[in-house]
């Protein structure tokens, strides 16, 4: 019987998990170690955000999954692996043995830095696992926030999720709250908004931002959170009094202690087969994974994964030879805007408009109920 741990419960598990509930292998045993029943699917975070569905609404059931797979599920966060002696070390104090071994946790941030006091409220949209809760602290603070004032809210990262954050944010606060002027800044570090994007998609983004009424600062890194306010890398100090950061994406700090080779990120090196460089039979998927030549942050990714990963791993386990993945060309990306719409971006391609935004609602719905049982009450 060979023993396959699948650590984290990403979008590219919940497919491993899901091929196996539909072909079973009654020589591998299945361990998931996940920090939650409950995983939640990014695509759908930016509904959520803007207050158009329950959280809820935005997770895969991990338990009701892993239950169809045959599968144990411990719920624990993974804390260290032993490559050598093949087990993982997790936060409860347990371990798991493992005869192949899988990553997909998805990815963390790195934090600004803070000097001062009176600093503005930050709100990290990583990592996602928990991101519930500090929105849910964020509109708690801002339920006491006085009438007939001004709030400025600054979003730093101007990738498709800095934009896409910030803009549903805003969305929400400013239903829940409209006797407040909200204000709206984003900060990018690069040129020019969404870099990996074509011409037109980046037109429609700066377009909803406009109507979003939200100001723009090109290469603006921010740096440090400072009194009610953000400076950046030029010494420039924006005033904020509420930081949304959605930059700079690291690997999880527990896996610089590991034998597993990391890139200057902090994420795992894969080969092509999406199994880490120099550790046979342990794989890495999703974010977490760093392969080459590197692909965007993007759960599209690890969702394009999660078939051959479950292939391979299923051919580790049977020590037959591994298959290589070869990642699209061009993916689809659908981005929320707020108000109930959204664009559409595939290479030099871009679309807008509220039936984007429900052709989304109806894909991101489609892909978690494939996950969780057909009646939950």
């Amino acid at each position: 019987m060979q023993q396959l741990l699948l650590i984290g419960a990403g979008h590219a598990h919940a497919l491993v998990l899901e091929a196996f509930a539909q072909q079973p292998a009654s020589d591998i045993s299945i361990t998931v170690v996940s920090d939650s029943p409950l995983a939640a699917y990014s695509g759908s975070i930016p509904a959520w955000l803007a207050g158009e569905c329950a959280l809820r609404d935005t997770q895969i059931d991990v338990a009701a999954l892993s239950q169809r797979a045959n599968a144990r599920l411990i719920l624990s966060p993974a804390s260290s692996i032993n490559t050598q002696a093949r087990y993982v070390a997790l936060a409860n104090g347990l371990r798991v043995n493992f005869d192949v071994a899988s990553f997909n946790i998805g990815s963390t941030l790195t934090p600004p830095k803070q000097l001062g006091e009176s600093l503005p409220k930050l709100l990290a949209m990583r990592p996602l696992s928990s991101l519930h809760q500090r929105w849910q602290a964020l509109q708690h603070d801002v339920s006491h926030l006085p009438s007939d004032g001004a709030q400025r809210v600054v979003g730093v990262g101007g990738g498709a999720a800095g934009c896409e954050t910030l803009m549903s944010v805003l969305a929400q606060l400013r239903q829940q709250h409209p006797d407040i002027n909200w204000q709206g800044h984003l900060l990018s570090a690069a040129k020019e908004l969404l870099p990996d994007a074509g011409r037109l998609p980046r037109w429609l983004t700066k377009r909803a931002l406009s109507k979003a009424g939200i100001t723009v600062h090109c290469e603006q890194r921010g740096e440090t959170l400072v009194e009610d306010g953000i400076t950046t890398q030029d010494g420039k100090r924006i005033d904020a009094n509420i930081v949304l950061w959605a930059t700079g994406a690291v690997g999880h700090s527990w896996l610089a202690g590991t034998a597993l080779p990391l890139d200057q990120h902090g994420f795992i090196r894969v080969d092509n087969t999406l199994e880490v460089t120099g550790q046979p039979n342990i794989f890495a998927a999703g974010d977490c994974a760093a392969f080459t030549p590197a692909l965007p942050n993007a759960g599209v990714y690890a969702v394009r994964m999660g078939p051959h990963l479950a292939d391979n791993l299923r051919r580790a386990c049977h020590g037959e030879p591994l298959a290589p993945w070869q990642p699209p060309k061009r993916v689809l990306a659908l981005i929320g805007t707020g108000g109930g719409r959204a664009i559409a971006s595939r290479g030099a391609m871009g679309f807008s408009g509220r039936w984007v935004w429900q052709w989304k609602r109806r894909i991101d719905a489609r892909f978690i109920a494939r996950f969780n049982p057909p009646f939950e009450g």
